[in-house]
């Protein structure tokens, strides 16, 4: 874990500080992006870590450690480190610029070349093919490869990385971006990654610290910080139709019916269409005594059966699909699709009603993708 504590700079010669007071907390094992405008700071708050840039105040801990009680040389030697240049020795093969930090480690031979052929593959690189080239024979996308490769050949706790991916073409990018992706799901280190891209720090970040003139304007999980922006900064630099590039974080919750009509099992159905008719529904859910969700009764049925004074439990049917408030947009079309269902009730794990997924507030919610405006429920209910 790294946390800040009260940490300013200002560089010699400057009276403005280039960071203010951050305080923040980068859990073990997550990938935490830092982002914001050119000037904002990110980039020294990352070389802080490494003390490649000198605190002016405040404290870093690592693991409950202050870091200005570490020798800079070790500290730097237990970090991994990638840069956007990549910083490969032009004069080092492939082979010696991943396995130069273990070498001056004295790392037992067998193991390194071992672990270094295991990056490789990772990377996707073969080692056979690659690991004797020089960087100059190598593609840029390549190169950026063996710099992440280099930054994991100590097996860090810690990964960071400047802006590592933005010299490269679009698809080299996205590549890149899932093989780190990758190498994280298994390696599960501490990284704290640059960047100016929000779509690149949406798709690989646990936690966004969005910065702006040196201050922390919102540190969150990125579904949050698109439906919850702290303030109008950080929704413009979001962009209002950002949430779609990540469809998985509109849930069920945010898109339902949060007061659907709702019959007691044991109404009549003369009673049951009146309300229906009243709230201008051809459906109601109907509950149980502790208002747990136990069917549906549809205006249709009503009107066919025979016995209007029969009770709601005698003609109610089970839906074609539930879901719970967790459940997102994409696996909600998915049961549409499958089931054909065109109401889909909500359900909290102890059974009860939390809400309506209607083909309708579905529509509504994608439209939502091509304006800038955002219908009401009443919209969604009619």
């Amino acid at each position: 874990m790294i946390r800040f504590e009260n940490v300013s700079k200002t560089y010699r010669g400057q009276t403005q500080e280039v960071v203010h007071d951050i305080n923040m907390v980068i859990p073990k094992g997550q990938i935490v992006v830092l982002i914001g405008p050119s000037g904002c700071g990110k980039t020294t708050c990352l070389k802080m870590i490494n003390r490649l840039v000198k605190l002016s105040s405040g404290h870093i801990y690592i693991d409950g450690e202050d870091i200005m009680n570490k020798d800079p040389i070790q500290l730097r030697r237990n970090m991994g480190y990638v840069i956007q240049q990549t910083g490969l020795f032009p004069h080092f093969t492939v082979r010696q610029n991943i396995e130069i930090i273990p070498t001056l480690q004295k790392t037992d031979k067998e193991v390194i070349a071992e672990r270094t052929k295991k990056l490789m593959d990772m990377i996707g690189l073969d080692p056979d093919e690659y690991l004797d080239r020089y960087p100059t024979q190598l593609s840029g996308g390549q190169m950026q490869r063996v710099g992440v490769a280099r930054a994991f050949a100590t097996d860090p706790e810690i990964i960071l990385m400047d802006e590592p991916f933005s010299a490269v073409d679009p698809i080299t990018r996205s590549q890149l971006q899932d093989e780190l992706l990758f190498l994280q799901a298994n390696m599960k280190k501490t990284i704290v990654f640059v960047t100016h891209d929000m779509d690149e720090a949406i798709r690989l970040a646990d936690k966004i610290c969005i910065l702006n003139d040196g201050v922390i304007v919102q540190y969150d999980t990125p579904e949050k910080i698109m439906k919850e922006p702290a303030d109008d900064y950080v929704a413009r630099f979001v962009g209002p139709n950002r949430i779609w590039s990540r469809p998985e974080f509109i849930r069920a919750s945010d898109i339902m019916i949060k007061d659907p009509v709702a019959v007691p099992a044991d109404l009549t159905l003369i009673k049951a269409i009146e309300i229906m008719r009243a709230e201008r529904v051809d459906s109601a859910m109907v509950l149980d005594e502790s208002r747990k969700f136990v069917g549906m009764v549809r205006a249709n049925d009503i009107q066919a059966a025979s016995d209007k004074q029969a009770t709601c439990a005698s003609i109610m049917r089970q839906p074609a699909a539930v879901a719970t408030p967790g459940k997102n947009l994409v696996e909600l079309l998915a049961a549409v699709n499958e089931t054909g269902a065109k109401n889909i009730p909500v359900l909290k794990d102890n059974g009860q009603l939390a809400g309506l997924v209607t083909t309708s507030s579905l529509v509504t919610t994608m439209s939502q993708q091509f304006s800038d405006g955002s219908s009401s429920e009443e919209e969604v209910r009619s």
